[in-house]
């Protein structure tokens, strides 16, 4: 049996300030990786591979940034969480970090198929294009899209019940997770609207963070 050395010293895991920027990068990332997705998938198009060769490289980039904005989405969770302090709930946290995770694993899905897709190129049978093509649409629009907005409604009613954010804040959010939910599926701008206020909630923790810090040094 082991044991601790006397003199050792323990120190409190702390969530490093670097963290805060986690949010504004991942809204850079994955609204760009979005852009790529939609200009290489333009609604309307013919259901043949003609649409493939010629959005091969914009597949390409969104598949290669996508895992990057994922671990800035893991890291914007980790400070989003840490932000509750001791007054995080069990049951919402849970719906939280469950609808985050999803979200993040239904996009890592569409760009694996649209990575699968820009690899087949030219080769790709019509029917397997058109295919892709349905699953990327629909596994990011209608299902992620709709974790992304319970991911959102779970965050603003923590907000709400604890006071940690401004009613402002609270209720555009709920009104952009409501729009998302009901009007996901009209078009894949849309998808956009999660970014944006993933990075407006970013500037407003690093504001705070900012002013903690002045008063901390004053």
């Amino acid at each position: 049996m082991t044991t601790q050395p006397a003199d050792r010293h323990l120190h409190r895991l702390s969530t490093p300030r670097a963290a805060a920027l986690a949010g504004v990068l991942f809204a850079l990332l994955f609204a760009t990786a979005l852009v790529f997705i939609r200009l290489a998938l333009p609604e309307g198009a013919e259901p043949d591979s003609q649409w493939l060769r010629e959005g091969r490289t914009n597949l390409k980039i969104a598949a290669t940034i996508m895992p990057f904005a994922g671990i800035a989405f893991l890291w914007f969770m980790g400070v989003v969480r840490d932000g509750f302090g001791t007054l995080e709930d069990k049951f919402f946290s849970t719906v939280f970090i469950g609808s985050g995770l999803l979200f993040l694993a239904m996009m890592f899905v569409a760009a694996g198929v649209g990575a699968g897709l820009e690899r087949s190129g030219a080769a790709a049978h019509p029917d397997v294009a058109l295919f892709g093509q349905m699953v990327l649409l629909t596994v990011s629009k209608t299902y992620a899209l709709r974790m992304a907005a319970v991911f959102m409604i779970s965050l603003a009613t923590i907000w709400l019940k604890t006071g940690l954010m401004p009613r402002t804040l609270v209720s555009v959010t709920y009104l952009v997770a409501v729009g998302l939910l009901l009007a996901g599926d009209i078009s894949m701008w849309l998808t956009l609207a999660f970014p944006i206020w993933v990075l407006l909630v970013s500037v407003l923790l690093l504001r705070r963070r900012a002013a903690t810090l002045a008063t901390d040094t004053a």
